[in-house]
């Protein structure tokens, strides 16, 4: 039996965008700085203009702010190490500061698969059920589904992370990615990861493949249902109707499995690592403008917000 937690390094090296001349990492320094601006400066305005406006408290916009409020902290999680990094030209992360980020990047990641299929559900019951759409999806309902994203996220998380803690670390550290990536870690163990590889599988099953299936569910029967209704107005304004979350929803698994489906050799993570920040940089910073350019509602919401910062503004 292994002994846990016998590593013999104190930290890691990251090398997942260290390939790239010194000109190419300070482009890439300053467009992932701005991209992570407007992605926090975007989710914040999407959770001020939602909780400044009642008539955004329905359970759509219930599930959207925690989804930005996911996005600010997923985004968090991995970018300002890595404009650190970039910056000094240094690639080390404390051991135990890998831990913690493998820990929130795989907390918050869970989270945005349940927040999104949770707005699947909001969108199906929305369209295919609307004289009881209220009823159904009532403020407790919309309490227990975010309270058991963070519970099942946090599980997750938790779980993968005291495994890897047992783990032996030898001579090897040098993580092939911008972050701590939880496959990357593995692969770097010299002890035996075979309990690791099936709470992989069992979590991948009971975690992914169910919320996957809901989420394909919940999407033909809104599909079959909008092409029912007879007039062109009327799909249109269905489809404006979650729209959006098909768009973000679209973007974040296709990136993931882009991710996740192409080669694992040595000479594959340079291009595995630019997929990478698809799903984890450009993507949470897109969802903001994407949710917020294409929902009328949202845009009154964030008008009104800033012009009565103005009004305050000026009445000092």
């Amino acid at each position: 039996m292994e002994k846990g937690n016998q590593t013999s390094i104190t930290e890691f090296l990251l090398l997942g965008l260290s390939d790239l001349a010194g000109q190419q990492q300070q482009l890439l320094f300053v467009l992932f700085l701005w991209l992570y601006l407007l992605g926090i400066v975007g989710s914040l305005l999407i959770v001020l203009a939602i909780g400044s406006d009642p008539h955004l408290h329905t359970a759509m916009y219930f599930f959207l702010t925690n989804l930005s409020l996911a996005n600010i902290c997923f985004l968090s999680t991995t970018v300002p190490k890595m404009l650190v990094n970039i910056q000094t030209h240094v690639k080390s992360i404390p051991y135990a500061g890998c831990l913690a980020q493998m820990y929130f990047f795989l907390l918050f990641g869970g989270l945005d698969h349940f927040l999104l299929t949770g707005m699947a559900y909001d969108c199906y019951e929305a369209i295919c059920h609307p004289l009881h759409y209220t009823t159904i999806m009532s403020p407790r309902l919309c309490s227990l589904l975010v309270a058991g994203s963070w519970i099942v996220s946090s599980l997750h998380a938790l779980t993968h992370t005291l495994l890897v803690v047992r783990l032996s670390f030898c001579s090897h550290r040098e993580i092939l990615h911008f972050f701590c990536e939880l496959y990357q870690i593995l692969k770097l163990s010299c002890s035996s990861i075979i309990i690791n590889e099936r709470m992989v599988f069992v979590f991948a099953v009971v975690t992914g493949v169910g919320p996957i299936f809901g989420l394909l569910f919940s999407y033909i029967r809104i599909i079959s249902t909008i092409l029912r209704i007879p007039s062109a107005g009327g799909r249109w304004k269905a489809f404006s109707t979650c729209g959006s979350h098909l768009t973000v929803v679209s973007l974040f698994y296709s990136t993931i499995l882009g991710t996740y489906l192409c080669p694992t050799s040595t000479q594959a993570f340079s291009k595995g690592s630019i997929v990478s920040v698809l799903y984890t940089v450009v993507i949470p910073t897109m969802n903001p403008f994407i949710y917020s350019l294409r929902n009328k509602n949202m845009k009154e919401a964030l008008k009104n917000t800033f012009n009565s910062k103005s009004v305050f503004s000026r009445g000092f």
